[in-house]
C-alpha cells in the first residue's frame, strides 16, 4: 500500500534534530522525497546523521533558514527531483540562551530569535508559496505550508519575551497567508507543540520536568512522533479543507 505522501516532495528546515527530524523521517516513511536543511547534519540529541537516515528518500543541504539564498536552494532541490514542491515545513527555531525576560533581553538576543523564528518563517513560506501558485493542483491543492509554532505563542510564558513574541507572530502570519492564498489553492497551517521531550529527560532540570508533568493533563509528556503525526495530517489529503489553524499538540496543556 502506498504512503499518504507517495510521489510528493517536501522541504523541512531545521530537520536534522528533534521535531524537524521526526517530521522529515515520517514524511519519508509515507513516500515523500524530503529535502532537509539545517546548520548541521548530526542530531543534537545524538544518533545517525539525517542524510544517512533518509538515504535515497531525501537529501540534506547545509542551510540557514534566515538566508533567502539557502531557502531557495532547498526548494530548488525538491523541485529538481520531483518537479514540484508539495509541502514546506518551516520548523527551524531557536530559543536557548537568547530567550530571557524583557529587561535581560539585549538587542542581539532579540534579533537572533527573530532572524530564525520569524524571518525564517517568512522566507520559507514566501519561497514555497511562490513555487506552489505556479504549479498544477493535486486533488484541488497546489501546495501546503506547515509552520511549527508553540503554545508559548498563545500565552505569556514568564521570562521568554522574544521567543513568545516570535511564535505569536508566526501564528498570526499563518492566518494572514492562509487568507491571502487559499483562493489560489495553497493551504497554510501551524502545529503548536506543548512540552515535547526531544532528548534525554535526565538532562532537564528536575523542577522543570516536575512542573511539565503537573501542567500536562495527559499521563505523559510529548514525543517528537506526536508532532510528526500532526504535521503529516496537515501535509496530507486528509486535511484538504483545513487552513489557517494552529493545531495544538500539547496533551491538553492549553485546556488546563
Amino acid at each position: 500500500m502506498s504512503g499518504r505522501l507517495e510521489g510528493r516532495s517536501a522541504v523541512v528546515t531545521g530537520g536534522a534534530s528533534g521535531l524537524g527530524r521526526a517530521i522529515a523521517l515520517r514524511f519519508a516513511d509515507e513516500g515523500a522525497f524530503v529535502v532537509v536543511g539545517d546548520l548541521r547534519d548530526d542530531p543534537k540529541e545524538g544518533g545517525e546523521p539525517i542524510a544517512d537516515a533518509l538515504g535515497e528518500r531525501g537529501a540534506f543541504l547545509t542551510a540557514d533558514a534566515s538566508s533567502a539564498d539557502d531557502v531557495d536552494r532547498l526548494v530548488r532541490a525538491a523541485v529538481d527531483r520531483v518537479g514540484r514542491l508539495d509541502v514546506m515545513v518551516c520548523n527551524a527555531g531557536i530559543a536557548g540562551r537568547f530567550s530571557k525576560g524583557l529587561l535581560e533581553t539585549s538587542e542581539e538576543d532579540w534579533d537572533a530569535i527573530m532572524a530564525v523564528n520569524l524571518r525564517g518563517v517568512f522566507l520559507g513560506t514566501k519561497r514555497a508559496v511562490a513555487e506552489m501558485v505556479e504549479q498544477e493542483p493535486v486533488n484541488e491543492v497546489r501546495g501546503r505550508v506547515v509552520i511549527i509554532s508553540s503554545q508559548h505563542g498563545m500565552i505569556g510564558p514568564p521570562g521568554h519575551v522574544a521567543y513568545a513574541t516570535s511564535k505569536g507572530g508566526a501564528i498570526n502570519f499563518v492566518h494572514q497567508v492562509a487568507v491571502d492564498f487559499g483562493p489560489r489553492g495553497v493551504l497554510v497551517n501551524a502545529v503548536a507543540p506543548g512540552k515535547i521531550l526531544t532528548g534525554n529527560p535526565e538532562g532537564m532540570r528536575p523542577e522543570l520536568l516536575e512542573y511539565s508533568h503537573a501542567r500536562t493533563p495527559f499521563h505523559r509528556l510529548g514525543r517528537p512522533d506526536d508532532v510528526a503525526g500532526a504535521a503529516l495530517f496537515l501535509a496530507s489529503d486528509d486535511a484538504r479543507y483545513v487552513s489557517g489553524i494552529n493545531l495544538l499538540v500539547d496533551g491538553g496543556w492549553m485546556a488546563y
